[in-house]
């Protein structure tokens, strides 16, 4: 099969190398045995890849490996406790091996897609949404009624963010930077959208009535003071990443003036620590599915060979949506 290689720490320009590789055996390397290869139709792009290809990321594999954490496709081969045969459609998370025409994944991280989505979507679908789901629902403890602001929203895990706080009964606020980002973001279903270069604190302050509920961040830098500002009286800050480059510091007595919190959100850690935890949130990702809240907002699509432009895209910042790679 085809494949993508990181092959040294140069950055997106030159650390990935195109070589065949022999196809995968249904096994996986934190579950022996009990695996599903698919036949990649689509293979998301996110930022963890850019950063490994400067060896900056925290999963640091030895030299050469083939990134890519999720993919979608249909199932060529099984093994272990599924009910998942070859042909279905499914969207997995594989942890690595995704930029290729054939991966792998666990056995409990691989669902079946809907006949909703497409396989772009479908490779959008895991990482982006289960993570947003984790953020707001299980550590920034959504309600139904409460406001959420949610930065870097015309992104891939923004847009998830809103489709998920909506389907689940709360009004949005998107931070974007562009007019292109704000029209992603309200075709992704905000309920208002706010830019990054104006006032947007105070103009979130106004339309949530006193202060949001609840802000997700992938984004962090200089704009995270201004989030603790923007909370209501028992307000949560969900920390999900550091796209911005920049780790904002956390001035704690500020945290005493309206009692609010600061709270991390790793769900790959969370995951790693708690496997049964991907099929309750796949289940409520299919809910939102099955109600129409979820659609995945697809950006630019790349062939396989041109996945170094995918990286240079999400590295400048200037994905909307969830950036492809098809086979």
């Amino acid at each position: 099969m085809r494949a993508l290689q990181i092959v040294d720490y140069s950055g997106p320009d030159s650390a990935l190398k195109l070589v065949d590789l022999p196809d995968p055996e249904p096994s996986h390397f934190m579950t022996p045995g009990a695996g599903v290869v698919v036949d990649v139709e689509a293979a998301g792009v996110s930022f963890p890849e850019v950063l490994q290809t400067r060896g900056e990321y925290q999963m640091k594999p030895e030299l050469p490996f083939v990134p890519g954490s999720e993919v979608a496709g249909t199932v060529r081969a099984v093994a272990g406790d599924t009910s998942l045969q070859p042909g279905d459609r499914v969207a997995a998370f594989c942890f690595l091996g995704g930029f290729a025409e054939q991966a792998v994944a666990p056995v409990n991280y691989t669902f079946a897609l809907p006949d909703a989505l497409d396989f772009a979507q479908g490779a959008g679908l895991v990482l982006n949404y289960h993570t947003a789901y984790f953020a707001l629902v299980t550590r920034g403890r959504l309600r139904a009624g409460e406001t959420v602001l949610i930065h870097g929203a015309a992104g891939g895990v923004g847009t998830a963010t809103i489709q998920v706080a909506k389907g689940l009964g709360a009004t949005t606020i998107a931070v974007v930077s562009t007019d292109e980002k704000a029209q992603i973001a309200t075709e992704a279903g905000a309920d208002h959208v706010v830019r990054s270069d104006g006032a947007w604190k105070d103009e979130a302050v106004a339309l949530s009535g006193g202060g949001v509920d609840l802000v997700i961040d992938p984004v962090g830098g200089d704009r995270f003071t201004d989030s603790l500002r923007s909370l209501a009286r028992t307000g949560r800050v969900v920390v999900v990443g550091f796209t911005g480059g920049s780790i904002p510091e956390v001035k704690v007595n500020r945290l005493l003036l309206r009692n609010t919190e600061v709270i991390g959100a790793g769900w790959g850690e969370y995951l790693l620590a708690n496997p049964a935890y991907a099929a309750e949130a796949g289940e409520a990702i299919d809910q939102l599915i099955a109600s129409g809240h979820v659609r995945p907002i697809v950006g630019p699509r790349f062939a396989l060979e041109d996945a170094a432009d995918a990286l240079k895209v999400i590295d400048a910042r200037q994905a909307v949506g969830k950036v492809v790679l098809e086979p």
